[in-house]
């Protein structure tokens, strides 16, 4: 998980509590179980079509006098002729992801930039580098470029291609030729003046995008936050679970005419000990990461939205300005202004002339730029409506897979664990009925 409330969320469980058990009954699943014939076809589809793989890995901590930071290993195979080599290997950052977001945002605001683990994860920052935080972040570095990798337009992006093939010097310089903090900070300006003044005719599509993201973002934080909360619960379960063992195995030694029986609920509880770890590895590895994925998802694209939102905000403006200027064109109502050139000598005609010709050129130029503006609203709509269909058909996949997984984890536990007492339970009639028989004779 990447936002959690305690610290030991990230924990992952591997002590094997089975090597050594006096009881080691056999377990059973069910080998024609419909989860494990079920198939992702699209997926088999994608494998045969995709050209370029991206793996993080490797990660490094480095300590320096000034601060101390992590660098990931980026390997990347492609077939594509672009690169002008088959497989790269470099180091990256955290920040050199940001930055990376940052740009493909900037390019392409109405498209859906899938989200990056936040910057810190964790309440204590002494926490900040123990290697559960370190692979967390990993994996979901690692997703992260395969998202970008699997996109049709950022996969193709000059940014993309250098940060998986540059060295540190040479990414170093690319960043530098980015717009500078003004520049950003006045289309920020622009853009919450556009937001403020807001949108007076929005497609009812966009509407329709907006209220679904509000159902899904409220639908997948409740999930995220039960899951979560599962997951500290079967933790507690285990860490009770874990001490009844040693005491069973103790109660044992003092109870001779209990001895046997007393093993067998030891060795029941470490096996369901040991399934149930397994459990809790499978939610905290591929079900939370997931949910929580696309938790941040909702803020993406609740912001791609509202950029949308900005562009049409400002075309609508540029046409009310045009409408403004139509006006003053046609209007007569300039007699003080008149009256004042005739005092300094000029004929109301030549002034008319020079006002009319002053308003045609400034007409002129809105019509331009509205031009362009229409331009660049058509292609964020369509932009937008693209990445939307590819976004949800991205996202009911990986939930989908999510879910199954989970399912067949959950599945094989209670399923293993059921074995296990039911083997007991036989192991003890067999021994109840052969003491019956003693008995008798």
């Amino acid at each position: 998980m990447l936002d959690l409330d305690e610290d030991d969320d990230l924990e992952v469980f591997s002590k094997n509590t089975t090597e050594g058990s006096s009881f080691n009954p056999s377990t059973q699943t069910s080998p024609g179980s419909m989860i494990n014939q079920y198939k992702f076809q699209e997926e088999e589809e994608e494998i045969d079509t995709k050209d370029i793989f991206v793996t993080v890995d490797d990660p490094e901590s480095y300590v320096t006098a000034i601060e101390t930071y992590i660098t990931y290993r980026v390997v990347t195979k492609t077939t594509r002729s672009e690169f002008d080599s088959s497989e790269f290997e470099v180091r990256r950052r955290y920040q050199d992801f940001l930055w990376l977001k940052a740009r493909l945002e900037e390019a392409h605001p109405t498209l859906i930039v899938h989200p990056l683990p936040e910057k810190f994860v964790m309440k204590g920052m002494v926490e900040r580098f123990n290697e559960n935080f370190i692979e967390t972040r990993r994996k979901a570095l690692n997703r992260f470029l395969n998202r970008i990798a699997d996109h049709p337009i950022f996969s193709s992006t000059e940014d993309f291609r250098i940060f998986l093939t540059a060295d540190v010097g040479a990414l170093t310089s690319h960043k530098k030729q980015g717009p500078g903090f003004l520049s950003r900070m006045g289309e920020s300006v622009r853009g919450l003046a556009a937001t403020v003044r807001g949108v007076r005719n929005r497609p009812e599509e966009f509407t329709a995008m907006q209220e679904y993201v509000e159902a899904f973002g409220q639908n997948i934080s409740s999930l995220d936050k039960v899951t979560q909360r599962i997951v500290r619960e079967q933790k507690e379960y285990l860490e009770d679970l874990k001490e009844c063992v040693p005491t069973y195995t103790q109660w044992s030694n003092s109870e001779e005419e209990l001895a046997e029986p007393l093993r067998g609920m030891a060795s029941c509880l470490e096996r369901c000990f040991t399934e149930t770890e397994e459990q809790v590895k499978e939610l905290n590895d591929n079900l939370n990461p997931t949910l929580h994925e696309y938790v941040l998802c909702t803020e993406t694209l609740k912001t791609v939205l509202r950029r949308r939102d900005i562009i049409q905000a400002e075309f609508e403006a540029k046409t009310e300005a045009l409408l403004a200027k139509h006006a003053d064109r046609e209007t007569d109502s300039k007699v003080l202004s008149l009256a004042w050139d005739n005092l300094v000598g000029r004929s109301p005609e030549e002034v008319k002339q020079q006002k009319q010709q002053k308003l045609e050129g400034e007409i002129k130029e809105i019509r331009e730029d509205l031009s362009k503006m229409e331009d660049k609203l058509e292609w964020a709509n369509n932009a937008l409506k693209s990445d939307w269909t590819r976004w949800k058909k991205v996202m009911r996949t990986d939930l989908q897979s999510a879910f199954m997984d989970t399912a067949e984890k959950n599945v094989n536990c209670y399923e293993k664990c059921l074995a296990v007492w039911e083997s007991f339970l036989l192991s003890q009639r067999t021994d109840a009925e052969g003491t019956q028989v003693s008995d008798s004779s």
